[in-house]
């Protein structure tokens, strides 16, 4: 029961984190998926967005986390 009261606590504790630094970049204007290098391409008949600048932020971002997590629980 331990264990599962941890997880539940770091998993809390990453969201709380995630929605903060959201809520921190929307307040610089720097919105997800409206950053600079998102792919976006207007047609005539409809339009393909492909966000590759937030797909690596947030890749990176949630490596560092999720590392930095493992090495302070697994003592």
């Amino acid at each position: 029961m331990e264990n599962l009261g941890r997880t539940l606590m770091v998993g809390g504790a990453i969201i709380l984190l995630a929605g903060a630094i959201i809520f921190s970049l929307a307040k610089l204007g720097l919105t997800l998926g409206h950053l600079p290098g998102d792919i976006h391409i207007e047609y005539k008949n409809g339009v393909f967005y492909f966000p590759i600048t937030t797909c690596i932020l947030v890749s990176v971002f949630l490596t560092i986390l999720i590392n930095l997590a493992l090495r302070i629980f697994k003592k």
